[in-house]
């Protein structure tokens, strides 16, 4: 199972959580930017539909795979406070 942490940092001349490096839109406090990030986080555990999903690899080969709508990440929220 995949693992998602969520951190808050100060960004943009206000506050942000990332995820993998890639930030969020700037908030203007730490609390408002603390509460999206618990709220993506949640919602990243919530169970979906069952798909067939096609996706192209950097060799630029063609995959076909069944995602199950059950199969969600755990997560984590970290606050830099």
């Amino acid at each position: 199972m995949a693992h998602v942490i969520y951190k808050i940092v100060q960004h943009d001349g206000g506050w942000a959580y990332t995820v993998d490096g890639v930030f969020s839109e700037p908030f203007p406090s730490h609390a408002a930017a603390l509460a999206a990030a618990k709220r993506a986080a949640a919602e990243q555990r919530v169970p979906g539909r069952s798909e067939t999903i096609e996706w192209e690899d950097a060799q630029g080969r063609w995959h076909t795979e069944d995602s199950r709508g059950s199969d969600r990440p755990d997560t984590d929220v970290q606050d830099s406070e």
